[in-house]
């Protein structure tokens, strides 16, 4: 028996669900956060399903997220990292999408085990807006999270109008010649650049919550704009916080995903259930 998170835009719901009846209905599976390893419940979503995955896995630092996840060796961690991707993804469309988090420690691994499968259209650097202060003393301060965007076809699926950045009235002011003028671009904003530079959520963060590695709700509300239509569904075999879900609930998209705390789960519920209320605010609306 294991705890599974049902949630609708009316209210969360939870119920204990027997791992012998995995679906009791054809979409059974949607809008869950299913309280157990991605290893053993990622057999629950059927093949082709998802549009997006997004993926922060522990990162290997020996960070306590009230296990013991992220304390394994390089070899070992390596061969975690390769058995949950070739079961995640399957799960997604002929057009899907992959969004990675990582850190440069082992970026470069992962990312050559990926291409094998996918093709990369981006590595993004996620600049956390670290003050600048102490840090190491006999190397470089580590300020960033590298994000690996990946693809599984030519024609896979990105709205970039849904994520363009305004230009401010002193640029459009300074392209206001006739041959500017009418221009898409220029109307809409820009296209986000491979750099995000967004503030990790500090302590005092109106969207903070007890996790060690909570990820901004802008970051992953770009990520599902741009990779995900509307309606469609979000993975995460991670969730941590739950931000995904937040955020895919925010944006009028199905989620599923996978949490092993149970204490992260209630968080979730809790996260979810307080959106529903109308109690927090996207960062992009």
């Amino acid at each position: 028996m294991e705890k599974v998170c049902r949630h609708t835009q009316d209210q969360p719901k939870c119920a204990l669900n027997n791992m012998n009846n995995i679906s009791e209905g054809a979409a059974d599976w949607l809008n869950r956060i299913y309280c157990e390893d991605a290893l053993q419940g990622l057999a629950r979503i059927p093949d082709g399903a998802v549009d997006l995955l997004i993926a922060d896995p522990p990162y290997g630092l020996g960070k306590d997220y009230g296990n013991d996840s992220d304390k394994m060796a390089a070899v070992a961690y390596l061969a975690w990292m390769e058995a949950w991707i070739t079961l995640a993804l399957p799960k997604l469309k002929a057009n899907g999408s992959l969004y990675i988090f990582l850190t440069w420690r082992y970026a470069p691994e992962v990312f050559v085990m990926l291409k094998q499968r996918l093709t990369m259209m981006n590595e993004i650097i996620w600049d956390r807006r670290v003050p600048s202060m102490g840090g190491s003393t006999r190397r470089y301060s580590s300020v960033h999270d590298t994000i690996g965007f990946f693809v599984k076809a030519k024609d896979y699926y990105f709205d970039l109008d849904a994520i363009r950045i305004a230009y401010d009235a002193e640029t459009k002011k300074a392209r206001s010649r006739s041959i500017f003028v009418g221009a898409k671009w220029l109307e809409l904003g820009y296209n986000p650049k491979d750099v995000w530079s967004v503030s990790r959520l500090h302590r005092e963060h109106r969207e903070r919550a007890d996790h060690p590695t909570q990820k901004p709700l802008e970051i992953i509300e770009r990520m599902i704009r741009a990779s995900c239509p509307s309606g469609g569904v979000v993975l995460d075999p991670f969730m941590g916080s739950g931000t995904t879900a937040v955020a895919a609930q925010q944006c009028g998209r199905r989620f599923v995903g996978f949490e092993l705390n149970p204490e992260y789960c209630a968080l979730i519920e809790k996260r979810l259930a307080a959106q529903n209320a109308g109690k927090m605010l996207s960062p992009l609306n």
